[in-house]
Parts: structure tokens; C-alpha cells; sequence
């Protein structure tokens, strides 16, 4: 055997190699992103200030079970959840909504009312089966926007019944959402909101989001592994110095 064919058969294999490595380093990446974490950010203020626009996060995707919404593009292959699991109240989920003119899209809420439960707003007071969930006004006001447009709304910390402590926001003391029905949450469904009451579309908008079938659930929100600014790009890397928020990267979300 010549030399060059040598040459031409250790390329090939050497190329070979390469080849081999990119696909399992690929299918290891589709594994671990269908079934342990996804990656997800946040495109909208309703969940502010817990999540900001230009916040990115890994969703645990073992938390609650598989449905076939854990994976991509939510093939109806099997129902139900397999190693199904229920939310604990408090919780910061994922979960697939029908949205005719987009197909099934991704929502970010946290789980309010479990199976069973029923869930009412009074005077923007968060009832949960009868009783109010105690609002405490806290002294700093969360501050939206910049510049001249910025403004300042009011900010509250609620504590659930299992001791889940969080923020929220009410931006309206009137908003359209302040005062509800009774919500009686179904059996196999949950009951989600918004930390942002006024600027949240979520359970209390029946026509829109409603009761959540346990089955769209894709994970639970767990840490948030970047942040730029509102209206950044995460690619820019040329601007993070100025761009990114770095006190928000590696935070535990509750």
C-alpha cells in the first residue's frame, strides 16, 4: 500500500471520527433537552418581577412526568403522563396552550389552584378555598421602563398555605381581574396565574388560557442561566458587558 493511499485512508477515517462525534454529541443534546432540561425565555412582563422579558431559564422537564407536549412540536403519539406528577402550589411552570393562529405555544405561570381547589379574586385579594392568601405591601415599588417612560407599581409578597413566599405586582387597585367568580378547578386540571395580576393572560380568562389539563405541562421553571436587558439580543456578545444582568444568572426560582 502507497503512502498516499495511506494518507487518503487515515483522512477518511479521521473524517469518520468527527462525523461519529458530532452525532452522538447531537443525540445527547436531543436526549438531555427532551428529557431532562429545556431551555426557554421569557417574551412577555406577566409573570415581572419574578421574570423579566430577556430572562433565560432551563424548565426541568422530569418534574411532572412526560406527555407527548414534552416533546417538540407536541406529536400526538401517547396520552396521558408517563412518571406523572402534580405540581406542588407555587410553583413556576410551563405548560402548552392552543393558540389557533400559532398552534400549541409555550405559557410561563405559576400554579395556583390544584384539582379540586376553588380559586377567587376579591378586591385583588387571592382567595383559595374560602380564605384569603395573606398580601403584605411591600416598601419598594417595582419600577417599569426607562427613562421618562419609566413608573413605579405597587409590589406585594404572598405566602400560600404550604409556606411558598413570592412577589407580585398590581399595577391597576381596579384591574379588570381583581374581582372574579368562583373558579372550581377540574378534576385533571390546574389553575395558573401571572405574579403580574393586571398584565397576565391566565386561568381567570376562560376564553383564552383556562383550567390547564395536567397533561400540557412541559416542566417546572428551576434557574435562570441568562439575562440581557428588554429590547437586547442574547447573541449580542459584543454588548454584554452593558447588556447583560448579570446578578440575575444562576438565580433559584421559587
Amino acid at each position: 500500500m502507497s503512502a498516499t493511499t495511506e494518507k487518503k485512508q487515515a483522512a477518511e477515517g479521521g473524517f469518520a471520527e468527527i462525523v461519529k462525534i458530532c452525532a452522538q454529541a447531537l443525540l445527547i443534546a436531543v436526549v438531555i433537552r427532551t428529557l431532562i432540561f429545556q431551555p426557554f425565555n421569557i417574551p412577555s412582563g406577566s409573570m415581572e418581577d419574578t421574570l423579566l422579558v430577556g430572562d433565560y431559564l432551563f424548565v426541568n422537564k422530569f418534574a411532572y412526568g412526560y406527555s407527548h407536549h414534552s416533546l417538540p412540536f407536541s406529536p400526538p403519539i401517547f396520552s396521558d403522563r408517563v412518571f406523572g406528577a402534580l405540581p406542588k402550589r407555587g410553583d413556576i411552570a410551563v405548560f402548552k396552550v392552543w393558540v389557533p393562529q400559532d398552534g400549541w405555544t409555550d405559557y410561563i405561570k405559576r400554579v395556583i389552584g390544584l384539582p379540586g381547589d376553588r380559586i377567587q379574586m376579591i378586591d385583588g385579594v387571592l382567595h383559595i378555598n374560602g380564605k384569603p392568601v395573606p398580601k403584605v405591601r411591600l416598601p419598594e415599588d417595582y419600577v417599569e421602563g426607562e427613562g421618562g417612560a419609566a413608573r413605579r407599581i405597587p409590589r406585594y409578597r404572598e405566602t400560600l398555605d404550604n409556606g411558598v413566599s413570592y412577589d407580585v405586582l398590581d399595577m391597576d387597585p381596579n384591574g379588570f381581574l381583581d374581582n372574579t367568580p368562583v373558579y372550581e378547578v377540574p378534576e385533571g386540571h390546574l389553575f395558573m396565574m401571572g405574579d403580574n395580576r393586571d398584565n397576565s393572560t391566565d386561568s381567570r380568562v376562560q376564553s383564552a388560557v383556562g383550567y390547564v389539563p395536567v397533561e400540557n405541562l412541559v416542566g417546572r421553571a428551576e434557574i435562570l442561566f441568562f439575562s440581557v436587558e428588554r429590547g437586547e439580543h442574547a447573541w449580542a456578545f459584543w454588548k454584554w458587558p452593558w447588556s447583560v444582568r448579570w446578578s440575575r444568572i444562576g438565580t433559584l426560582l421559587e
